[in-house]
């Protein structure tokens, strides 16, 4: 490949004239494709703000503008900064040592490129960023008088305004990227256009931005490859049973409800990270129910339907599978919010066939539901209602993109930047192709579960809600409860979750992990990675839980068989899918899992 001089002394590749001219074809043949169907799907609406944006800001403007003396403060402060930092800089490039004016978080990933420090022009970017983004983020935090929902959207857009501005994002201000263009002639950027070009396609129109090399997995191949067997399934779920591995099991079956938003397969990663097969080689006999990817057909199927065909319906077919009718249950997010309802429902029908409880990250009281509560609002409720009744159920996509913005610059910048400036395909990581492969939500579910649960918090209120024909009353659940909350969950917050230990009557271990909604709950002991905290008293506040709890090393995953195991130790011989008077149909993982959110 031809390479040119660079006057300060380094290389430039040239670019392949026959790889643009041919990338440049196939960029105008798929681009024109890809506008027609963006057009053709855009044509039955014009554009909205659904997210009912416009009024929040307006509302912030308002509320700034009428404290004039405290909005100029806030602007002297700025520029007074921004002098600073041109002086330093200044100084800098003339020898002298200097201090930053601010520095970056030490966990921010974006600035780790060494040039962001060592180059006086890229940490001069890099800090005026920062400084703005201080500013912007000050400014929104600073308007006196806006409600409790209108501050926490403006401070949550402001901050999605804020990493979508990132020097790290843009070419001529990414050090990293600036480098990969000089050493492949640019080729990395024609590279990064096919990318988004193949991403453009895959969302037909909408960008569906790649986070995972989906080549590289294949369910029930090199992942959700536990030993198993479906031996039960209805229109909304899968039950698999699990081999065991271990020639006596625990008397009392585990049956895990995992949430539908996702698909079960989180606990049942690769071998090393897998939580069923840890639980198995414990002497569990696990149970789990894959949830259907529902369609247009299932539309009509209520938050109901799930308790009536999800534990219910596994309850008696474990029955059938084992002979048992006592069972240890495990809930983990929304599977978990089920759990809790359907405890309620079983306590009122005198149904004990629940022995104890576990919950993974479940919220029950829903009054600071974190920043999720940004997209409860009834404009935004009433056009995703209008949305979904037209096919009957949420795309998966729109899910998985209100998670990802969550956690911005993890999981939508960095890709932005890999994929698209750096011209790299993404890392196979099971994890992400796992966090790739969405769900749909039944319409009507759906709406019941935003309306009733975070925006009107009524799960909490004893008898608002009835299902099946009784009224739900989570204050009088009292079994042995075991509840494990993560400490930088941004999903279901843990001081949220912790307030269940106040409305549980029975005996409860709140256990805390570290790390997210994901990354804290499989955490293998072998892994030797996040620890958790543990403590002996429940007091109110959970901050004061918090100061009297001990860190512990490592995973808890063996504290919870702890637990678990000491509520009844009783051990019988190892039952085998299909033994009992369920016949097996499938090999696990079945078939319901494999169901794409496209397909």
């Amino acid at each position: 490949m031809p390479k040119e001089d660079n006057p300060n002394g380094g290389n430039f590749r040239l670019p392949d004239p026959a790889l643009v001219s041919r990338t440049m074809a196939d960029v105008a043949e798929r681009g024109q494709r890809i506008v027609q169907d963006f057009l053709k799907r855009q044509a039955d609406g014009g554009p909205s703000d659904s997210l009912n944006l416009g009024a929040a800001f307006f509302e912030m403007t308002k509320r700034l503008m009428a404290n004039p003396a405290g909005l100029m403060h806030a602007q002297m402060g700025f520029w007074q900064d921004y002098m600073t930092l041109w002086q330093n800089t200044a100084r800098r490039m003339m020898g002298q040592p200097i201090e930053a004016v601010i520095a970056e978080d030490q966990k921010d990933k974006r600035f780790k490129d060494d040039a962001w420090r060592e180059n006086e022009v890229f940490d001069f970017i890099k800090q005026s960023y920062l400084l703005s983004a201080r500013y912007m983020q000050g400014m929104a935090a600073s308007a006196q008088g806006l409600d409790e929902k209108q501050a926490q959207k403006v401070d949550f857009y402001t901050r999605q305004f804020v990493d979508a501005l990132s020097p790290t994002n843009f070419v001529m201000t990414n050090p990293e990227v600036l480098r990969r263009t000089a050493e492949t002639g640019g080729e990395n950027l024609l590279k990064g256009l096919s990318n988004l070009l193949s991403d453009l396609e895959r969302g037909k129109g909408n960008l569906q931005i790649s986070m995972v090399d989906r080549s590289k997995f294949a369910v029930g191949e090199n992942i959700a490859v536990t030993p198993g067997a479906v031996v039960y399934q209805n229109e909304l779920m899968q039950l698999i049973q699990y081999t065991p591995t271990t020639d006596k099991v625990l008397k009392r079956p585990l049956l895990i409800l995992p949430p539908w938003i996702n698909k079960y397969y989180i606990l049942d990663l690769r071998p090393k990270n897998s939580f069923i097969r840890w639980a198995v080689e414990q002497g569990h006999t696990v149970f789990i129910c894959s949830w259907v990817n529902p369609d247009e057909a299932l539309g009509d199927r209520g938050f109901d339907d799930y308790m009536r065909l999800g534990p219910y319906a596994a309850l008696d077919a474990i029955e059938a599978a084992t002979g048992e009718k006592a069972v240890n249950a495990i809930g983990y997010c929304l599977g978990g919010t089920l759990l809790a309802a359907t405890l309620s429902h079983m306590t009122a029908k005198r149904d004990t066939r629940i022995k104890s409880a576990t919950f993974f990250t479940t919220m029950v009281d829903f009054e600071e539901a974190g920043e999720l509560s940004v997209f409860i609002d009834e404009e935004q409720l009433n056009a995703l209602e209008e949305k979904m009744a037209k096919k009957g159920f949420l795309e998966g996509s729109e899910m998985a993109g209100t998670f990802n913005m969550l956690r911005a610059n993890d999981l939508i910048w960095s890709f932005v930047v890999n994929n698209y400036l750096l011209g790299q395909e993404p890392f196979p990581f099971d994890l992400l192709y796992w966090n790739s492969d969405s769900t749909r939500m039944p319409a009507k579910m759906h709406s019941f579960y935003l309306r009733r649960m975070y925006q009107q918090n009524d799960l909490v209120k004893p008898g608002v809600i009835e299902l099946l024909g009784e009224k739900i009353e989570l204050q009088k659940i009292k079994l042995p409860t075991y509840m494990l909350s993560t400490r930088e969950d941004h999903i279901a917050p843990w001081k949220s979750t912790y307030r269940a230990t106040q409305i549980y009557q029975g005996p409860i271990r709140f256990v805390l992990a570290a790390s997210g909604h994901i990354a804290g709950v499989v955490n293998p002991p072998d892994a030797g990675k996040y620890s958790h905290w543990v403590g002996d008293t429940l007091p109110e506040q959970p901050d004061t839980w918090l100061e009297g709890a001990t860190e512990l090393a490592g995973s808890w995953w063996p504290d919870w068989q702890r637990w678990i195991s000491g509520q009844d130790k009783t051990q019988v011989p190892a039952r085998t899918p299909g033994d009992g008077k369920l016949a097996v149909i499938e090999p696990a993982p079945g078939a319901y899992v494999k169901v794409m959110a496209h397909d």
